[in-house]
């Protein structure tokens, strides 16, 4: 196909890489696409929509499902509502308040819609209503689906953001919450019990919206990322 943005990571399964600068740090953003059964496509996360990408995305099949994963994750959502206008747009629950100027077609709980059900599986995390992330599962691939739950930050970073998260944030050089993420969880107990939900998933994989994905052993580092919490 001569894909130069769309990276192959599973069998029917995309990633795009973007860069992404916050509070001095070079983190990146990444968005997932996963084609379903039909072959329409389901983004996560979407990132900046240009001519290339949309070159290469309506080479790939159409686009059907545009998903919002959490409260912070909304900020191409706009181009792509216009340029693909029969896509259904999904957001989690506080985001068609956020975001009044776009027409949501359905807000994401724990019963993933009739447009993927079968296919990926969700938990709404619950505990952290200022993020309100919703996590997914496609396990076909036995792949889980990441935003701000965690990130993956390594030695081939920029500077900064090495000496910012290894001095501030926390999780440096191995898939783990933030200290900052963590300042936002108002129910232990009730995040506690949508972990473990996500646990009972047999993933392998997970793709992350920042940082290094994982390839293997995807569960076990999930499982230390968040012990403790």
């Amino acid at each position: 196909m001569g894909t130069n943005l769309l990276t192959p990571f599973e069998e029917n399964i995309f990633t795009v890489q973007r860069p992404y600068r916050v509070l001095g740090m070079e983190l990146g953003v990444r968005m997932t696409v996963i084609r379903l059964q039909d072959g329409g496509l389901f983004l996560h996360s979407p990132v900046r929509l240009d001519p290339e990408l949309k070159k290469e995305m309506d080479s790939l099949g159409p686009v059907r499902c545009l998903v919002g994963p959490n409260l912070f994750h909304h900020l191409s959502l706009r181009p792509w509502r216009e340029d693909y206008p029969e896509a259904r747009l999904f957001g989690v629950s506080g985001l068609p308040e956020k975001r009044k100027n776009l027409k949501f077609d359905g807000v994401l709980g724990e019963t993933p819609p009739p447009e993927w059900a079968g296919q990926i599986e969700q938990v709404a995390v619950k505990g952290m209503p200022k993020v309100n992330e919703v996590v997914f599962f496609h396990p076909k691939s036995r792949t889980l689906l990441l935003t701000d739950l965690a990130f993956h930050i390594r030695n081939d970073s920029p500077f900064s953001t090495r000496l910012l998260f290894r001095l501030i944030n926390g999780g440096y050089g191995r898939m783990a919450p933030t200290r900052l993420f963590k300042t936002v969880i108002k129910d232990r107990k009730a995040f506690r019990s949508s972990l473990d939900r996500i646990l009972e998933w047999d993933f392998d994989k997970v793709i992350l919206s920042h940082g290094h994905l994982v390839h293997d052993d995807g569960k076990e580092a999930f499982r230390k990322a968040f012990e403790g919490i």
